[in-house]
């Protein structure tokens, strides 16, 4: 089977040494994504805003894989506070209404940045 690994250009991929997202046959698994842009945190303070961007910018590397959210068959988020959990399951919603994949979420003591609010990586099956 072949692998590729999809990157975002970032640099802590090289750093660190990890790829967006990596397709091997028919599945594709996408690493632990938070609301960055570069240096910027996208949504501070605002965990529905920060939600609804991570699942576009994964949104974004499955077509660069060859697959749709439609493809999507689990998603896991960590969260910094559990008490937000209606902001980020609307925005959750508001992808994954109709797909409903296998989901999870847990709160999670910190992320790697304290300005980030939730990390959400994927599974898709092509």
């Amino acid at each position: 089977m072949s692998r590729t690994n999809f990157s975002s250009g970032a640099t802590w991929e090289n750093h660190v040494g990890y790829s967006r997202a990596v397709k091997i046959g028919n599945v594709i698994e996408v690493s632990g994504t938070v609301a960055a842009d570069g240096d910027k945190v996208i949504g501070e303070g605002d965990a529905y805003a920060q939600t609804k961007y991570i699942i576009a910018k994964i949104e974004a590397v499955l077509i660069k894989a060859g697959a749709s959210l439609h493809d999507v068959v689990r998603t896991r988020m960590f969260v910094t506070d559990i008490s937000a959990w209606e902001d980020i399951g609307k925005a959750h919603g508001e992808f994954f209404q109709a797909i409903k994949p296998a989901t999870t979420m847990v709160e999670v003591k910190r992320l790697i940045d304290d300005r980030y609010l939730v990390e959400i990586e994927v599974t898709a099956v092509i």
